[in-house]
């Protein structure tokens, strides 16, 4: 009896070890998601309010006339 409940304890502290194995990964992979979700969401709005074009103009004209 003793030899059961040690071999059922043992189990269920390895397997919650195994359960937390990929965490930090799948956490990893859902920060980048997000980041790709948000830098495209930016891109997006930068590219229809013509911010980039903008930018880029004030930047040229900036170095034309120094």
């Amino acid at each position: 009896m003793l030899q059961l409940l040690s071999n059922v304890l043992h189990s269920l502290v390895h397997r919650s070890d195994r359960s937390e194995a990929g965490q930090s990964t799948a956490e990893y992979a859902l920060v980048m998601i997000s980041a790709g979700a948000i830098a495209g969401l930016v891109l997006t709005w930068a590219k229809h309010t013509n911010l980039i074009g903008g930018l880029f103009d004030t930047v040229v004209h900036g170095l034309l006339h120094l």
